[in-house]
């Protein structure tokens, strides 16, 4: 019985394993593709072909593999779950948690969250247009005819990418762990086949060659370190999404199969490199045996679209977490799988990102011009990820401020190393990510203040819930059928929408049930405690609803779960009312400069209905409308 429950489990392991090398190695799984051109060839500092360099090219790559990714991702960061579940936001929220904290710190806590959630969009418009260009790219090396015709054909394949997201990954999701299990295994088969030739290069996993190469050429290594980066791209995604398979599957399919396949072939790249130093053309596509350069291609380009679908439905995830905790505003999102709840499309961002993607590639139009705006990106990413999770293991985890300070320094270091050697490319392509970067953490910093405004001005202006009670004793207006639910996201006031249907019509409902929405710093709230009904006076009620940054708004549902707690609704005798705040713009009151309340004035005119964002029936609404001055 022990032996069958064993076995089970160890299926189980397995089968997330390779489901998670789908979804999470697609990014870093393509970096081959591009890294060592980028060192030797392309790059804008390319460093000399010699026995010496590319040992200490190969011994660099091994350690930043094996400290960033091995270390500090696969066997630290994902320690630091939010309930299962990872990305910037969740460590964002665990960071955001700590008792007795400065204001400010939170504060700064809260952007640096906004700011790496932002970098991340910018991932997802660089990741396909780099990694799809890098295998297309390929064609050249089968023969220089198709020359011509690689930016097309890559533009056509991220077209149709972004053009089937609509109809959802869930029929051929199944096929991407299988397929990059078989890719994974095509470069270790590759770079075993090219070491074989040069079995030298293996001496490379020693730290002392990446040191002499360091020492030897300081300014030049400093330069390279840009481009060695790139072999540890996507390595961020691990964390990111450690939520859909767990931890122990992401640390075994790296440890046992993704990382020994990976790093063998960055081993045949460099033996490929020392007995043709010509070959640093395209050290990926010349590794492979001159016949199967055309299926290496085509198989290249499958790996590269299922990393591409990787980071899409990431910043899909990633809106909706952000739109659940108040930093964006709703927006569309439909699920394109009726079993997989974790299947969203969202066509503002689809469509966002494709725009993006297209200009991207138009503008750089070859991936080692790409590679100049890939690393900033990620590194900044990688620094805010260590910044926050310091926060967490001083704070929550309880450390000494000397362990935490080591683990501070240690891969601060490490990141800044990367991320320096990437600002000197600012001017070569690095501006993109940082533009687009600040440009989304304006627009998010931007709705996060405007709607905390928002909620202060509509407070001042509310009347006290247990005042209006008081009155209602003496002079009490006329009572209808029903049941009105006003939404509010101040419970202890009176909703704007309650006093002008009192003021206008005259009249309130038998019941009366104040509805206060409540996002809690957890992927997903058990429906076991979504809603507190608290009973007031004269047929007034006050229910929370509550859901986690994972969780999807459902408001005819929770009110289903409302029957548990003695309040039954029916739908039929039931109106819910909606306030509908058009905002004013003005440079006279205090808060935000007024070119920031001017466009977040814009975000909320188009902000998703909370009718649709609910689910709540359109036909039982009503919608009062006010005008509020910020």
């Amino acid at each position: 019985m022990s032996s069958e429950s064993e076995h089970g489990g160890r299926s189980g392991l397995a089968g997330a394993a390779v489901a998670a090398m789908g979804v999470v190695y697609g990014d870093i799984g393509t970096s081959p593709l591009y890294t060592m051109k980028e060192v030797f060839s392309s790059g804008h500092h390319p460093v000399p072909v010699t026995p010496d360099n590319v040992l200490g090219i190969l011994s660099l790559v091994f350690w930043a593999l094996t400290i960033t990714v091995s270390l500090k991702y696969v066997m630290f960061i994902t320690r630091a779950d939010n309930r299962g579940e990872g990305g910037i936001m969740a460590l964002t929220s665990l960071a955001l948690r700590t008792s007795q904290t400065n204001p400010r710190i939170l504060w700064l806590l809260s952007a640096l969250g906004i700011f790496g959630a932002a970098l991340f969009y910018g991932d997802a418009v660089i990741t396909p247009a780099m990694s799809v260009l890098s295998a297309v790219e390929g064609l050249e090396v089968a023969t220089p005819a198709f020359k011509p015709y690689v930016l097309p054909i890559s533009l056509g394949i991220l077209v149709g990418l972004f053009v089937i997201q609509r109809r959802g990954t869930a029929s051929i999701g199944t096929m991407f762990g299988p397929l990059m299990l078989f890719w994974f295994a095509t470069l270790g088969a590759v770079g075993l086949w090219n070491v074989i030739k040069h079995p030298s290069v293996l001496a490379a996993i020693n730290p002392w060659y990446g040191l002499q190469f360091m020492v030897a050429h300081q300014g030049l290594a400093f330069l390279a370190l840009g481009a060695v980066v790139l072999a540890i791209t996507g390595g961020e995604a691990l964390y990111a999404d450690m939520g859909h398979f767990g931890r122990r599957p992401i640390l075994w399919a790296w440890l046992v199969y993704v990382f020994p396949l990976l790093y063998l072939n960055y081993l045949g790249q460099g033996a490929l490199i020392l007995d043709n130093p010509a070959a640093i053309r395209n050290p990926f596509f010349m590794a492979v045996p001159e016949f199967l350069v055309l299926p290496m291609v085509g198989l290249a380009t499958a790996a590269t679209v299922i990393a591409s679908q990787a980071v899409i439905s990431g910043a899909f995830s990633l809106t909706r977490q952000a739109i659940q905790l108040g930093y964006c505003p709703r927006t569309l999102i439909r699920h394109t799988s009726e079993r997989e709840m974790g299947q969203i499309y969202v066509p503002n961002i689809n469509w966002l990102l494709l725009l993006a993607v297209v200009i991207l590639v138009l503008m750089f139009r070859t991936s080692s011009n790409l590679a100049s705006a890939y690393g900033i990106a990620v590194t900044l990413t990688m620094m805010i990820d260590t910044l926050l999770a310091f926060v967490v293991v001083r704070a929550l985890w309880k450390w000494g401020w000397a362990q935490a300070g080591l683990f501070l320094a240690f891969f601060v270091i490490v990141d800044f190393a990367f991320f320096s050697a990437n600002v000197v490319k600012v001017f070569d392509g690095g501006w993109f990510p940082l533009v687009l970067g600040m440009g989304l953490f304006t627009l998010l910093a931007t709705w996060k203040r405007g709607r905390a405004l928002l909620y202060e001005r509509l407070k001042v202006d509310s009347m006290p819930l247990d005042a209006f009670l008081a009155s209602l004793r003496t002079e009490a207006p006329h009572r209808v059928e029903g049941t009105g639910i006003f939404m509010t996201a101040n419970p202890e006031g009176l909703p704007r929408a309650l006093l002008h249907n009192l003021y206008h019509n005259k009249v309130l409902h038998e019941r009366v049930v104040l509805m206060n929405v409540v996002t809690a710093d957890v992927p997903r709230v058990p429906e076991a405690g979504r809603v507190e009904v608290h009973p007031l006076s004269d047929g007034f009620y006050r229910v929370f609803v509550r859901y986690g940054f994972q969780d999807e708004p459902d408001i005819p549902r929770a009110m289903d779960l409302c029957a548990e707690h003695g309040l039954r609704f029916e739908i039929m005798l039931t109106s819910f009312f909606l306030g509908r705040e058009t905002i004013v713009p003005s440079a006279k009151l205090p808060g935000m400069a007024f070119w920031r309340e001017v466009l977040f004035s814009w975000m909320f005119r188009n902000a998703e209905p909370a009718t649709a964002y609910f689910k709540i029936p359109t036909n039982r609404v009503v919608e009062l409308g006010t005008q509020v001055e910020m």
